[in-house]
């Protein structure tokens, strides 16, 4: 998950963060400006394809065991696998391995990281009921989904792009689901450029 807050009132999400910031619109949205949600859970997509379900699964673990599952996640040939990092990212297996230290290392982390997998698991149309708040969201969103994304469909992001009523779509050629990690120069062209639209575009 990646996250941004500018100062513009702008919120911008990727992966499973995107589950939050649609969230955030079935309450209060006085103070967003903008949104910006990149290949990321919806729908029906929660946990999202084999690796949400995957992480999910395991996270029915108790903390000890759960840690020593993601001992596993050491060595690449397994984080390249389908139900871990492998079709999250082309190019961004440096990234993924360093995310997933503080899971080995940490015994606080490992206990903090079970509860929210299987807080995440206690309802599976949160995301669904979410959706129907999105038409109600007027101000500018953008959103940027990857064309060769495995887990998160590209469907998805077509409906939300038509869901919400100022939406602009873009989509990202020879990226996996972590846009940021395979085409980060496109994206942050892409963000910038919304986010000079939307400062001067009329609220």
């Amino acid at each position: 998950m990646h996250e941004i807050e500018l100062s513009t009132g702008t919120i911008d999400y990727e992966d499973t963060g995107g589950a939050l910031v649609q969230l955030m619109l079935s309450g209060h949205t006085e103070r967003i400006g903008a949104i910006v949600l990149v290949s990321c859970d919806a729908f029906d997509n929660f946990p999202p394809g084999l690796t949400g379900k995957t992480l999910v699964a395991s996270g029915k673990l108790p903390p000890m065991l759960f840690g020593l599952f993601m001992q596993q996640m050491r060595l690449r040939p397994l984080r390249r696998l389908p139900v871990a990092f492998g079709w999250l990212t082309k190019r961004g297996d440096a990234s993924t391995a360093r995310w997933v230290r503080p899971v080995l290392h940490d015994r606080e982390i490992r206990r903090d990281t079970v509860r929210v997998l299987r807080a995440a698991a206690a309802d599976k149309r949160v995301l669904l009921d979410a959706a129907e708040a999105l038409p109600s969201f007027d101000r500018p969103a953008l959103v940027v989904w990857a064309t060769d994304d495995r887990v998160m469909p590209l469907e998805h992001g077509r409906r939300l792009a038509e869901l919400l009523p100022r939406a602009r779509l873009v989509e990202v050629r020879d990226s996996a689901t972590l846009v940021p990690l395979d085409q980060p120069t496109e994206l942050a062209r892409i963000v910038r450029e919304f986010m000079r639209e939307a400062v001067t575009s009329p609220s």
